[in-house]
């Protein structure tokens, strides 16, 4: 069942948008002329992606670096730790981040649904089906 989740000049090149239509969060993409409809929610951890990157097809998670390919919305990489620079933390901090990486290590990171998009004329229509 298609149904428009946006305006086709709501979302620029290379930009992203979150939508919501009939309970379900997408994040559009428009990558390279073409529009493309992904989960909302990071196959990590649930973060926003619309909150990430996107750089060509690849959008980077914000939360913990995970990265997706939005036109099959397959999982290519596990989190990546952050770079915070060689100021060393307290060593407290860094038994807590240890910690962090240990439980995370734990939790894998799954694809992402993918919706197919058409346009008709100025609307973006997904099948949420």
């Amino acid at each position: 069942m298609y149904a428009e989740v946006a305006k086709t000049d709501s979302i620029a090149p290379g930009g992203m948008i979150a939508v919501e239509v009939s309970g379900k969060e997408l994040v559009l993409c428009n990558y390279d002329g073409k529009v493309y409809a992904i989960d909302r929610r990071c196959g990590h951890m649930n973060a926003p992606l619309e909150k990430g990157t996107l750089e060509g097809y690849i959008l980077t998670c914000p939360m913990h670096n995970s990265q997706f390919d939005i036109t099959t919305g397959e999982a290519l990489s596990t989190p990546v730790p952050r770079d915070f620079g060689d100021e060393p933390f307290p060593e407290s901090l860094q038994k807590y981040f240890q910690y962090l990486g240990t439980l995370m290590s734990e939790i894998k990171t799954c694809d992402l649904k993918t919706y197919p998009v058409k346009i008709d004329g100025d609307s973006i229509l997904a099948d949420i089906g």
